[in-house]
């Protein structure tokens, strides 16, 4: 097993089909068939699903849709030996799941900034249905989110400000929420395995302005249970995450107090790259994704993956700060 929980064994489930030239509807049904139970596409006609007794459910259902519809196919369990890896399949599944919660948190934003234009008592209570809806949808993805996409947090963190604020109430507190730095130090720091810009830069500032004796666990996306004396960053449930349309290092120096200038600068350009929505608008920005970019294409291994990213944060920190004074 690697630092990204993938096997050498690692084995899938492949749907194999072909369907008739008419009517052409079949095509279109199919193919939102396959979408709504995360099914993607390999190669033509053939589609993938993690092995599990409820992907097989799936693809006999579809299967038989096919084959009613006067098409034909197979359902195959198979072993990635040659061609695509099991690495590039998964980011196949994340990214047609980031492209899922990327709409959902583009609405979600919508709707806060209109709520912000108009917070009457009338329009809080006319967004509560679509707030419903949005969990709803989000709760469809995660259901077919099954390797723990980046894009989760953000999707997650947009629709619980929408909530709060509704509800009348800040949002919710967590464990960590009043935490001390000395309460933070000597912790077991927990993340996501396939470690991205939030989680590297995030890393770094735990590290080096937080607790430098700070260790790092690598964990897969979904179903992970904290021990005692593990604090979570940048996943699910967190103690340190995405809130509202804050990336986890902006979490982090808020939710700290850090009122470093040129930490407010690194947390721009970390949220201009992770969030996609250039809030901020850093011409560093795209510099800095490509690097890190470049790190996590050349580096499996996630601890190395944050060793090379410290390097970029600790160089752009001395930049930022020479350059203010």
């Amino acid at each position: 097993m690697n630092d990204h929980g993938m096997s050498a064994t690692d084995r899938w489930l492949l749907l194999v089909h072909q369907l008739p030239a008419k009517p052409a509807y079949m095509r279109v049904k199919i193919r939102r068939r396959l979408q709504a139970i995360g099914a993607v596409a390999v190669k033509n006609a053939v589609y993938a699903l993690p092995v599990s007794d409820q992907a097989q459910e799936d693809f006999e259902w579809v299967l038989r849709e096919i084959v009613e519809g006067g098409g034909e196919g197979m359902v195959c369990e198979a072993r990635l030996i040659d061609g695509l890896s099991d690495q590039e399949v998964r980011a196949k599944f994340d990214a047609a799941r980031d492209a899922d919660y990327e709409q959902i948190a583009k609405e979600a934003r919508a709707l806060l900034k209109d709520l912000g234009n108009d917070e009457t008592a009338d329009r809080l209570s006319e967004a509560k249905p679509q707030i419903v809806r949005l969990r709803t949808r989000l709760a469809r993805v995660i259901d077919i989110d099954f390797f723990g996409a980046n894009g989760r947090e953000t999707a997650e963190g947009l629709i619980s400000s929408l909530e709060a604020r509704t509800a009348g109430n800040a949002a919710p507190a967590v464990d960590a929420a009043d935490a001390t730095f000395g309460e933070l130090k000597g912790r077991t720091w927990v993340t996501r395995q396939g470690v991205q810009v939030d989680r590297i830069a995030s890393a770094w500032l735990i590290r080096r302005f937080i607790d430098p004796a700070a260790t790092f666990k690598f964990v897969p996306g979904k179903g992970y249970r904290p021990r005692p004396g593990e604090l979570r960053f940048d996943m699910f449930q967190a103690e340190f995450t995405h809130e509202g349309d804050r990336c986890t290092f902006e979490t982090l120096l808020a939710r700290l107090d850090i009122r470093d200038p040129a930490l407010k600068a690194i947390g721009e350009i970390v949220h201009d790259i992770d969030l996609k929505d250039a809030k901020f608008g850093r011409e560093e920005a795209a510099g800095i994704a490509r690097l890190i970019a470049g790190i996590a294409m050349a580096t499996a291994a996630d601890t190395e993956r944050l060793a090379r990213g410290a390097e970029v944060f600790e160089g752009l920190y001395e930049y930022f700060r020479t350059k203010r004074g």
